[in-house]
């Protein structure tokens, strides 16, 4: 099971995500913090992050999140038919590219909860993201500030 979450202040602005793994009695908590980026870059590169940490391939794999953004793109096939389409007018291109490489390494489901209501993981989540936009040193969020931030990216 993963637990995602991210958090952007400004939106955009400095933002983090953070994931919990859990697989029996282990547990991993990721997290990073970028000095601008945006509330969905951040869900999604939970997301990316959690699942690139899988270390075998093939993996049957339940991603929660708060995100409607990540769970509908995926649970309903925008994404897909987005990729058909080259991400032509569509957000975040770069990390949705890079999402369905590991994607595709795996079984993936995802479930929706409700954000900020108290679910422990979630909110476990929530304060990794947090946490970790409000480092000193934040990395760049290349994919974001390459494109100077524009409205695709937003």
């Amino acid at each position: 099971m993963i637990h995602t979450d991210g958090a952007a202040s400004g939106n955009p602005g400095p933002g983090g995500y953070g994931a919990v793994l859990e697989s029996g009695k282990h547990r991993k908590e990721l997290w990073g913090g970028f000095r601008r980026t945006t509330n969905n870059r951040m869900e999604l590169l939970a997301v990316i992050v959690a699942l690139e940490a899988l270390k075998n391939p093939g993996m049957e794999v339940t991603v929660v999140s708060d995100s409607k953004y990540v769970v509908d793109a995926v649970e309903k096939g925008w994404v897909f038919g987005w990729e058909k389409k080259g991400f032509a007018q569509k957000k975040n291109p770069d990390l949705w590219k890079r999402f369905l490489v590991v994607y595709r390494k795996h079984r993936v489901k995802f479930q929706w909860v409700r954000g900020h209501n108290g679910h422990p993981l979630n909110e476990l989540c929530d304060r990794l993201a947090v946490a970790a936009s409000q480092q000193k040193e934040l990395e760049v969020d290349e994919g974001y500030e390459a494109q100077g931030g524009d409205a695709m990216f937003e």
